[in-house]
């Protein structure tokens, strides 16, 4: 099994950066063939790791920071008046833990969702081999959260479980329930079962600042974001 110090990385070349418009980004990835159990896993992700299917990345942009690694401490979150009210609206709705496998079903909502809400993004058009390879491969404490509202699939949620909290992989849903605000009642989702298995944070990705699309990620309070090497409670008073 690997380790920190046996690990090998890669840096990809120079590419367009996916979220700020003129910007050149870099990635570096962790040897693909490196074997990454949980443990590992989970610290990679303090050090501001991500997960694609089998492969784990992190940018790494000489000339640019804007992407900062952000994670929630349960424990001390406080709902918003809009997150209760999207907990009340979403009563109804039935939620059960699967295993990561391929199911149709799952397929044919992901293609909906993106050809209705990401044609302008890399992932269109959907296709089975792309979703496979971004959601099915998986770490072994990867579970599929999924959504029905009268017995209808509507979303689905990927999850990994880490030694210290659960990360936020990805939510698709069908655009027809948009109005659910599914990937708000997700994450309020997430939040509770990091409590129920006693788990002290939630990992959602990297937030960017001047990203309309990344926004929504402070609105859960507090957060911490990964500066100079340390996670550090954001203060929307001081510039980042």
């Amino acid at each position: 099994m690997s380790s920190l110090q046996t690990l090998i990385f890669y840096a990809t070349p120079e590419h367009d950066c996916s979220y700020l418009e003129g910007k050149k980004a870099t990635t570096m990835f962790v040897d693909p063939r490196a074997k990454i159990n949980k443990d590992l896993y989970s610290k990679l992700s303090v050090l501001g790791f991500r997960r694609s299917g089998n492969h784990y990345y992190r940018p790494h942009c000489g000339q640019c920071q804007e992407c900062i690694p952000i994670r929630l401490p349960v424990n001390s979150f406080t709902p918003s008046r809009n997150q209760k009210r999207n907990l009340k609206k979403n009563i109804g709705i039935e939620t059960s833990i699967t295993p990561p496998e391929f199911y149709q079903k799952h397929y044919d909502l992901y293609e909906k969702y993106i050809i209705a809400r990401h044609s302008d993004g890399d992932m269109y058009p959907p296709n089975e081999e792309q979703y496979r390879s971004f959601l099915v491969e998986c770490n072994p404490g990867t579970f599929f959260l999924e959504f029905k509202y009268k017995g209808e699939l509507i979303g689905v949620s990927v999850i990994d479980e880490l030694i210290d909290g659960l990360s936020s992989v990805y939510t698709y849903f069908d655009p027809a329930s948009s109005d659910r605000s599914l990937g708000v009642f997700s994450i309020l989702w997430q939040i509770e079962e990091c409590k129920r298995r006693a788990l002290n944070h939630l990992y959602l990705g990297y937030w960017i600042k001047n990203c309309r699309k990344m926004e929504y990620k402070t609105l859960y309070k507090p957060v911490e974001f990964l500066i100079n090497g340390q996670w550090t409670l954001y203060n929307p008073d001081k510039t980042i």
